[in-house]
């Protein structure tokens, strides 16, 4: 049974004859990435300054790790509060400081640390952070994505047991946005910290998340996994199915998760009952440490340009495809067999070697081309076929699992990359 680290039980707040949390009730995981997401004025600042120790309930209890946080007194309180630690959603870095003493300004701020033990942790989280050769400029000298990992750094430097993200990925496009959350969960991994996102991101934001908590009109009507979440049923669909449509337009010819399992279910439907259809699978390989050896967005880059070229490949078969993963498709081919999918692929491939990721600019994490060495990128397919009366789409989906191959490795060096 997993641990919850916070629990709310029937937690009222009201300001006038306005209820803004009616009953709620829900549990934070310890080391799980819970996402929160709800329509702008559902409550979503309010729950989280309660969460974070700024509000307190009308009524209700909040529980930390079992303990009623309200018997929390002096320095029983001062110690919860010190668990806590807030990404803001602009960075929120000051531009007269160096990368160091923004870093600092926490220590500085809330403990008695002495500078040697400052200059220390400091450093540590720098290097980290793949920062520390940075630690002597100033924001404005630096990218965009360092920034933000100047201010990530800024708020594990309390070594922090829960970190809190405020819509980190307002404003940013899809590549940005997957970027920054790849990073949050990469950074939850290294650093051993639960974390609660404010988002309304769909469906980008589902990729990493292990729960998923929907709070509308003051109430928590689902709390639950992703999956579970892509067959949740209420008004506030409509708002999600919107955001899907969205997502559409950012990375052509992909469907969100829900629209797929619709478009497959009427695509079957329509089939004889021992007909075959097959689904292949297209992942790089190592994502993660892809991400860290040429940045987050060039690495989302590729995953936008990769989908790209699945949609252009399959869709005029009849195909069709949506994101499994961060860095993974699945494409259903609902009028071919697995010889003449075969056949497909291979003209995917060929298409992958000729022109695949040439138009992505190879970076690493100080923004500097990549001359050398040659960095291989790992592009896997799998496949398998499927019998529309018997063969589930998770069946089919997991022979396609267990027969990967690789489609080839990518060399990239100087802003391109070619088999």
């Amino acid at each position: 049974m997993k641990t919850p680290i916070i629990e709310f039980k029937n937690v009222v707040k009201r300001f006038g004859d306005k209820t803004v949390l009616d009953g709620v009730s829900f549990t934070l995981n310890e080391g799980e990435i819970t996402t929160i997401i709800g329509k702008s004025g559902t409550g979503k600042s309010v729950m989280l300054k309660h969460l974070i120790g700024l509000m307190r309930p009308d009524s209700g209890t909040l529980f930390y790790k079992g303990r009623d946080i309200a018997t929390l007194k002096g320095k029983k309180r001062k110690k919860y509060m010190g668990q806590m630690s807030y990404m803001f959603q602009g960075n929120a870095l000051f531009d007269s400081m160096t990368v160091f003493e923004n870093v600092a300004f926490p220590l500085e701020q809330n403990t008695r640390l002495k500078k040697e033990e400052i200059k220390r942790r400091v450093m540590e989280i720098l290097e980290k952070t793949d920062l520390a050769d940075m630690a002597g400029r100033f924001p404005s000298e630096l990218s965009g994505g360092m920034q933000k990992r100047v201010a990530f750094s800024r708020a594990l430097i309390t070594d922090p047991a829960i970190v809190f993200f405020d819509e980190p990925t307002t404003g940013q496009d899809l590549i940005r946005r997957n970027a920054i959350l790849s990073m949050i969960a990469d950074y939850k991994t290294r650093f051993n910290f639960t974390a609660v996102i404010i988002s309304h991101d769909l469906p980008d934001v589902l990729f990493i998340s292990n729960r998923v908590l929907v709070l509308h009109e003051g109430k928590i009507v689902f709390q639950g996994t992703p999956d579970a979440f892509e067959e949740f049923e209420h008004p506030y669909v409509d708002e999600f199915v919107h955001s899907l449509e969205g997502f559409q337009k950012h990375m052509p010819g992909i469907y969100s998760k829900r629209n797929f399992k619709m478009r497959y279910k009427n695509a079957l439907r329509l089939k004889p009952a021992e007909a075959s259809y097959v689904v292949a699978i297209f992942s790089i390989s190592d994502f993660k440490n892809l991400c860290k050896t040429v940045g987050y967005t060039t690495a989302h880059a590729m995953v936008k340009e990769l989908g790209m070229i699945i949609s252009r490949h399959f869709d005029v078969v009849g195909g069709f495809s949506t994101r499994q993963r961060r860095s993974r498709f699945m494409t259903v081919l609902p009028f071919s067999n697995y010889k003449e999918s075969r056949e497909i692929i291979d003209a995917f491939v060929a298409d992958l070697v000729e022109n695949g990721f040439e138009y992505v600019k190879i970076q690493n994490s100080d923004n500097k081309m990549l001359d050398t060495p040659v960095y291989k990128i790992k592009v896997m397919t799998g496949l398998a076929e499927g019998v529309a009366i018997k063969d589930g789409i998770n069946d089919v989906l997991e022979k396609a699992r267990n027969n990967q191959f690789k489609i080839g490795d990518f060399q990239c060096v100087a802003g391109r990359c070619s088999l």
